[in-house]
């Protein structure tokens, strides 16, 4: 097959079209962001925040944003801009749709924040100190919750480089008076506490690392809305249903369930319903099973009973398929040859039968002529070695033959006086 050039790219591998500029005079060229979406906290928030500064930083740079909970260290995600064109950035429209069909209103998204400067060295090293002091903050509540006599687990606690708040995160299953747990925190830590209840989910999402797929949990990876999978989703693409192998770290029901879902509720359309009486090319029948990704229907015929796979395209109405002993449903029948035709089902499955085991006996005929014929020149091969070897091979033959005569001889008589 031969290969047609497309103009756009001949003229992109023309010489005469390319830039003689390098990297860096690109990069002069290029103007400064003016806003910026970034990633931010331990629950993978997403803010979208202007900037006025000079620099350009690139996608996953840190930087130094002044947020709604205060001055923390965010990472760069990509910027917005109107038209998009170089190939690094996404238009705001595109942002806000995305948004939409990721959770809408419920997608942690905030927009009332300033990106402040790029993080520095002693920016992230005061941050890394700052998270070193973690199992400090963790002592000290687990050690409060206990002499207060909370119902309540401590999940993890996030700190933010400004210092102006500390987050505590908790499981609890009703709820919980921490007012004199907030007064003691804030009197050891000199901060704004907020305390913050989660559920199952959210705890895997702070602390929990990799799935049984090799890959990072979805809810820590990229996943901003967890909504809740039903084991409905579960019975539809056929898996098993062990809590054990349907579970994630959360001890719920694993969100990759929900992926394939609506693909599966579309292919469950086109499939019939079960005990439903279905035609097909071999006669009516009823509907046994069906495979959802294979698109087969598993029918039971109901003149012999018999069992087929048929696609779901080769479906019919039952009144209108071919019926069995009808001249229609002898000619969909092409396997069975002109022979057959104008028997009953009866004599054609038999006749069938019988053809069948004729083929078997001539298959078993032909393979015991070939191994005779295999060993009658395999002794032809070896009677001439035979004859030439004859002084060795006429003794042995003799041996035999005298030991023969000595076994069937009878004993000899006692002659002495």
């Amino acid at each position: 097959m031969s290969i047609m050039p497309l103009p756009v790219f001949e003229a992109d591998a023309d010489a005469r079209h390319r830039t003689a500029m390098s990297d860096e005079e690109i990069y002069a060229q290029l103007k400064p962001p003016k806003t910026i979406v970034v990633r931010f906290g331990s629950m993978k928030l997403v803010g979208e925040y202007p900037y006025e500064g000079e620099a350009k930083p690139g996608c996953g740079s840190k930087l130094v944003a002044r947020t709604h909970r205060g001055t923390e260290i965010v990472e760069m995600l990509t910027t917005t801009c109107e038209n998009a064109g170089c190939a690094k950035s996404v238009t705001r429209q595109e942002m806000l749709e995305y948004i939409e069909n990721s959770g809408g209103n419920n997608y942690p998204f905030y927009t009332n924040g300033k990106i402040l400067r790029i993080a520095t060295v002693e920016d992230l090293n005061k941050q890394s100190t700052i998270n070193s002091n973690k199992k400090d903050y963790v002592r000290t509540c687990k050690a409060m919750i206990d002499e207060l006599s909370l119902a309540m687990k401590l999940v993890d606690v996030e700190p933010i480089l400004g210092g102006e708040l500390l987050t505590f995160y908790f499981m609890a299953a009703d709820r919980v008076d921490f007012r004199e747990l907030v007064k003691r925190l804030a009197a050891q830590f000199k901060s704004r506490i907020e305390m913050r209840q989660v559920g199952a989910r959210d705890e895997a999402r702070l602390v929990a690392d990799y799935e049984r797929c090799g890959q990072h949990c979805c809810c820590k990876n990229f996943l901003k809305v967890l909504r809740p999978v039903s084991m409905k989703s579960a019975k539809q693409q056929q898996v098993p249903l062990d809590p054990l192998k349907i579970s994630g770290r959360c001890g719920r029901l694993m969100c990759c369930l929900r992926y394939e879902d609506h693909t599966y509720q579309e292919l469950r359309k086109n499939l019939p319903a079960r005990n439903s009486r279905v035609g097909t090319s071999q006669g009516p029948g009823v509907v046994v099973d069906t495979k959802i990704l294979v698109q087969l229907a598993l029918v039971r015929l109901e003149h012999n009973d018999e069992e087929i796979a048929v696609p779901v395209e080769e479906l019919m109405d039952p009144d209108e398929c071919p019926v069995p002993g009808t001249p229609e449903w002898e000619k969909s029948q092409p396997q069975l040859g002109d022979a057959l035709r104008g028997l009953s089902v009866e004599e054609t499955l038999e006749r069938t039968d019988d053809e069948k085991r004729t083929k078997r006996r001539r298959r078993g005929r032909k393979r015991k002529s070939q191994q005779q014929d295999s060993f009658r020149e395999t002794a032809k091969e070896t009677e001439p070695k035979a004859a030439d070897a004859g002084t060795e091979a006429q003794p042995r033959s003799k041996r035999r033959r005298r030991r023969r005569r000595r076994r069937s001889a009878p004993p000899p008589k006692d002659t002495s006086t």
